[in-house]
């Protein structure tokens, strides 16, 4: 309940709550932005309290995790400490990546694109993604390349398919 990555999630769903109702804007939303803002220093965090993220999302460790604003991802997230999700702006790939669900990315991950992760997916660490990658898959490397399709099972913790 203490932990960095916990903490930040907390008042990132919160500067989301305030934010979404006009009246607190100004009154709640403000500091709440504020507060933010110090944890996204003191951590070392970026991640925009407009960002799309599903339920269940987990910060194993903090410290370099920046997320573009655009970017979704689905519910049980588990991201490592160095993560990049950004955009490019040019080519076939310009935009931003959707990540499925039950996904573990691996410290130092880059997923850069307007590309799709599937569900299930385990992204090694240091892995570059600049392309789609199916479901079930598990990929590392640079650039990413698939090295079986065993998935995140054992990844990622209290999810439904594993109760299977």
């Amino acid at each position: 309940m203490f932990s960095p990555g916990f903490n930040y999630c907390v008042w990132m769903r919160v500067c989301g709550y305030f934010y979404a109702y006009r009246f607190t804007r100004y009154t709640v939303f403000l500091p709440s932005l504020l507060a933010l803002k110090r944890r996204s220093i003191k951590y070392g965090i970026d991640i925009p309290y407009r960002t799309c993220i599903g339920k269940g999302f987990y910060i194993g460790h903090f410290g370099g995790i920046v997320i573009n604003p655009n970017a979704v991802i689905g519910k049980n997230c588990n991201i490592s400490q160095g993560v990049t999700i950004g955009q490019t702006n040019r080519g076939e790939r310009a935009g931003t990546p959707v990540i499925g669900d039950n996904v573990f990315i691996g410290p130092g991950a880059m997923i850069i694109g307007n590309i799709k992760i599937g569900n299930n997916v385990a992204i090694g660490a240091n892995a570059v993604v600049t392309k789609s990658v199916p479901d079930n898959a598990v990929v590392a490397g640079v650039p990413a390349r698939i090295l079986s399709m065993q998935g995140s099972i054992g990844y990622i913790d209290y999810t439904d398919y594993m109760a299977d």
